[in-house]
């Protein structure tokens, strides 16, 4: 009888040093196959959990926190939500002015990118020059260099002042007053139609040249060319284009910051939302207050997002 159960215990020991061989074996085979692409993969690996997603969740903890960086968090719940919900007219404010300028400079820009492309793919001599020209502003216009620029050209001693006095009329100094700031925003954002305009190119050369010639024998007019084959066709370049161009728009900072001095003045017509986040967490030095600004304006992103993509099977025609 002993000798049985020990014949037993001896197999069960074998079957389980051999099903531990056999996963050792496969684990080995499954590393020596994918080690490289696992090397390879490492930098952006410590740069997605470490700079990306780690500093995310901190964030995130430390929303429901009251955080100065110069003493421990102390845990608060949701006071910092509820206070930017009932008792924050700067957090309305900064809403107002994004918001408006969202509406204003997005379609403005992606207007006149697909004017601009829809020139450019008419074939003209030295194209590749002019799409580097074209799209030079989008590589410089989020730069501080550009905004000090832009604030110089708006001041009420400007350029735009002076070539507006040379047909009589007296400009207003654009910058410093609240009707008109932010406005000069809005024609920075639109100068940056770049990235935009090259994308709308690329959509134009995919649209077949026979739909327009058949369209011509039929009489249709450039317009209606335009109306019935262009844009639909357009329709996913357009929905991409306006995602990507909505999500910049609610992240925009630094001509706020530059054209304001970082105050968002005057009177907080150019208050913009990431402006305001900056002045509670470093000029208020309110980390925690500016956490939960900063999972607001991810929810409010990620809200439009989804609107965008469940009401684009509605106006988005894709080949089927």
């Amino acid at each position: 009888m002993n000798n049985a159960m020990r014949t037993t215990a001896d197999g069960a020991v074998m079957v389980e040093r051999y099903q531990g061989a056999v996963a050792d074996s496969r684990f080995r085979r499954l590393w020596n196959a994918n080690a490289p692409g696992y090397l390879f993969l490492l930098p952006w690996l410590l740069g997605f959990f470490g700079l990306t997603l780690g500093p995310a969740l901190i964030s995130l903890y430390l929303s429901f926190t009251d955080f100065d960086m110069l003493r421990a968090p102390g845990w608060v719940g949701t006071a910092n939500y509820v206070r930017i919900a009932t008792a924050d007219p700067k957090f309305a404010a900064a809403m107002s002015v994004t918001l408006t300028y969202v509406v204003l400079s997005v379609p403005f820009k992606l207007t006149f990118a697909l004017m601009v492309a829809m020139a450019l793919n008419r074939g003209i001599r030295g194209l590749p020059v002019y799409r580097a020209i074209f799209y030079l502003p989008s590589l410089l216009g989020g730069s501080v260099a550009i905004a000090v620029l832009w604030r110089q050209l708006f001041a009420g001693d400007g350029l735009v002042n002076a070539a507006l006095a040379q047909i009589g009329i007296q400009g207003p100094s654009w910058i410093s007053h609240p009707s008109y700031s932010i406005y000069t925003l809005v024609a920075l954002s639109v100068w940056q139609f770049g990235s935009p305009m090259i994308i709308f190119l690329a959509g134009l050369r995919q649209i077949p040249q026979d739909m327009y010639e058949a369209a011509s024998l039929d009489g249709a007019s450039k317009f209606r060319q335009f109306y019935k084959i262009t844009l639909p066709l357009l329709t996913p370049v357009i929905f991409f284009n306006a995602v990507v161009q909505t999500i910049e728009a609610f992240k925009a900072f630094t001509p706020a910051f530059i054209i304001s001095g970082g105050t968002g003045g005057p009177i907080n017509s150019t208050l913009f939302y990431t402006l305001y986040l900056y002045q509670e967490a470093f000029g208020n030095f309110r980390m925690g207050y500016a956490s939960a600004l900063a999972w607001i304006l991810v929810v409010i992103i990620a809200i439009f997002t989804a609107f965008s993509f469940l009401s684009s099977r509605y106006w988005v025609h894709y080949d089927d």
